[in-house]
């Protein structure tokens, strides 16, 4: 990313983690940075669709931690979709635990964006989900997941409006193609690459989470920062990911 955005992205944010900052202006600055980031988005687009050498297809394997290793795979899946990548979750054994991985394919830029916004956003969580009183009813474990489920549901919901939103403000066309085109095609050179990879891919059904934490991980991804690129203390979470190209 240049360094003119990511100047811009970290002075929005910065006000809006001001204590002093109201819901209403936090929120606004915030979506100002998805802005920026999906803007950024849709110009590497552009400007590979010029010169392909510039933004080559590639791929990135991320380990991901415990605890709640199989809903942060969740939401690095749904991250990475938003941001035009595609993905298969892996699982091994080591010893008696199970381990999670997650293989990305996509655009160099939009790889990093998705690992940058998965970092934070599993920052943010930590420290929400600390801050989140369990019901005293209710299965901590059990919560816990569901509350995941939500977060990454608002923070998808997000993420897809301002990646619309940047694709259809862009005014430039390349060789005569549509900014949807490009985004089509750069999109068929992912899964190509990924059918490359993995010929034969199961899709898993959907989970079925009997905590009641969903509304409270929603309204959580609702404030989250989705622009942030700073590394702050670990929390409840756990440790957040592992990875390697």
């Amino acid at each position: 990313m240049s360094d003119a955005i990511l100047d811009k992205v970290r002075k929005l944010l910065a006000k809006a983690e001001d204590p002093a900052c109201t819901p209403a202006e936090a929120e606004a600055f915030t979506a100002k940075a998805a802005e920026l980031i999906a803007k950024y988005g849709v110009d590497s687009a552009l400007l590979a669709a010029a010169d392909p050498t510039v933004d080559p297809v590639g791929d990135l394997v991320v380990e991901v931690l415990a605890p709640y290793a199989l809903d942060k795979c969740g939401l690095l899946a749904g991250v990475a979709a938003a941001l035009r990548c595609q993905c298969v979750r892996r699982q091994g054994w080591t010893g008696q635990h199970k381990t999670f991985a997650v293989h990305l394919f996509g655009h160099d830029s939009d790889l990093r964006r998705v690992e940058l916004l998965f970092t934070s956003l599993l920052v943010q969580a930590g420290f929400a989900l600390g801050a989140q009183a369990v019901p005293g009813w209710e299965n901590v474990a059990a919560y816990r997941r569901s509350w995941f489920a939500g977060y990454t549901s608002a923070i998808v919901a997000r993420l897809r409006a301002a990646e619309d939103r940047a694709a259809a403000t862009a005014e430039r066309d390349v060789r005569g193609r549509s900014v949807a085109l490009v985004l089509a095609d750069r999109g068929a050179e992912v899964s190509r690459r990924l059918a490359d990879t993995y010929p034969r891919v199961r899709t898993a059904g959907p989970r079925r989470l009997a905590g009641s934490g969903a509304r409270h991980g929603y309204e959580a991804g609702r404030r989250a920062d989705i622009g942030t690129l700073r590394m702050r203390g670990a929390g409840t979470a756990g440790p957040a990911i592992r990875a390697r190209p």
